[in-house]
């Protein structure tokens, strides 16, 4: 999809079906830009008629740094964020609706489609930063950044409903001992390690985790300590040090499934205006992942919500090339498209359970409403259960085409 306001305009000549698919294909595409913790890539579309529901993929998920999912979910807003800045760009109508499941489906939100608006030149201007944003994980550059650019910043994550506070030195410092031992306690782990080591460097799940080209080859000196990627370091706690970067937390009034969605969107609306203010953002995920210093970085908001993440502010050397941009899955590794575009009919089924139905599983003689063996999964398989039969589809994840249904051992759905 161009972004090109002229192109856009022919584009809505388009009969209404035509448009609305290839805008919804762009969306769920330009998700896959979205940020992640360890560029896992936690998210799970299913697009049907002018539907697209969003999941969690519990099979990219972090068990050890991220046990609650909170960080993942924060991921997955982020992406939401992304479609739907596609489908503004493209000049479409979208009602969201946010309802984080509890039930092994992981719902998280439906985007429905419907009519056009007109085309702004903000929405056009954030699909353009979505292509130029990356994480930069090189050490600061020196350059001083001018504080007003903060203030956009600040503006944007509020508008998605989650506050973001600039923090002053001082509170720097007290955040940096915080990350510190969380950076401590975290490294001391070999469950830990174990799990960074399967995200980061070598061999890694597919196109996701992060790439050795995009790891800093050695520790930097920094007032807020970051994740070390092997290269154990000392955390200097003085001014001298980045003393170009702004540090702020991201946080929000309670600290429940939906308001971590709100913060992956307001982390999406800020890192984009950071991006058209030519301003670098690197999410410090360390301190949030260890409760009791989570707890200490709550103690510098003095009360006023819960943190989702630490975020590090630097301006852009403009003398210095792009830093290499880390892998994405395909959209057929993250869609699964409904075999037929008919409207879903009603459904009396808890919303977290409406993305499972209506799946193509085969030409099964009754109506069916599939369940999921997340053990299977876990173990890269498709693990679909036929709720009627028991019967559990056992082809590899994300595969094409219907489900195979079999019986597994001992006639019970399940290994």
């Amino acid at each position: 999809m161009s972004v090109d306001g002229t192109e856009a305009t022919v584009a809505a000549e388009v009969p209404i079906g035509a448009a609305e698919a290839q805008a919804l294909d762009d969306a769920v595409a330009t998700a896959g830009d979205a940020p992640s913790i360890l560029n896992t890539q936690p998210w799970r579309w299913r697009q049907h008629g002018h539907v697209l529901e969003l999941a969690l993929d519990p099979a990219r998920t972090l068990a050890v740094a991220d046990p609650d999912r909170r960080l993942a979910t924060v991921s997955c807003g982020a992406a939401l964020h992304h479609a739907l800045v596609s489908l503004a760009a493209a000049g479409w109508h979208t009602t969201v609706t946010r309802a984080p499941g509890t039930g092994s489906s992981g719902h998280l939100a439906t985007v429905r489609v419907g009519g056009r608006i007109p085309i702004e030149p903000e929405s056009i201007a954030r699909l353009r930063a979505i292509g130029l944003r990356y994480t930069d994980r090189r050490p600061v550059a020196g350059v001083h950044l001018d504080a007003d650019k903060l203030r956009p910043i600040v503006a944007a994550a509020a508008s998605q409903g989650s506050s973001l506070l600039l923090l002053r030195p001082r509170q720097a410092f007290e955040l940096a001992r915080a990350a510190d031992d969380a950076h401590r306690t975290e490294t001391d782990g070999p469950a830990w390690q174990a799990e960074l080591q399967r995200w980061a460097g070598g061999v890694r799940p597919g196109d996701t985790g992060l790439p050795g080209a995009v790891l800093p080859s050695a520790a930097a000196p920094a007032t807020v300590v970051r994740r070390d990627f092997g290269h154990r370091g000392d955390m200097l706690v003085g001014e001298a040090n980045d003393r170009s970067a702004a540090y702020g937390i991201l946080y929000g009034d309670e600290d429940q499934p939906l308001d971590w969605i709100r913060a992956g969107e307001a982390l999406s609306a800020a890192w984009l205006t950071a991006t058209e203010l030519e301003v670098a953002v690197l999410p410090l995920s360390a301190t949030i992942e260890v409760p009791a210093n989570r707890e200490a970085v709550r103690e510098l908001l003095d009360g006023a919500g819960h943190p989702f993440l630490v975020l590090r502010f630097t301006a852009l050397d403009p003398t210095a090339a792009d830093g290499p941009h880390t892998p994405r899955l395909s959209t057929g590794q993250t869609v699964e498209r409904a075999a037929t575009d008919a409207p879903t009919p009603p459904s009396d089924l808890p919303e977290e359970d409406l993305v499972n139905e209506n799946l193509d599983c085969g030409d099964l003689p009754e109506r069916h409403i599939p369940s999921i063996n997340e053990e299977l999964v876990h173990q890269g398989e498709c693990g679909r259960v036929h709720l009627p039969t028991g019967d559990t589809c056992t082809l590899h994840r994300h595969h094409d085409g219907s489900c195979q249904f079999v019986m597994l051992g001992g006639g019970q759905p399940g290994r």
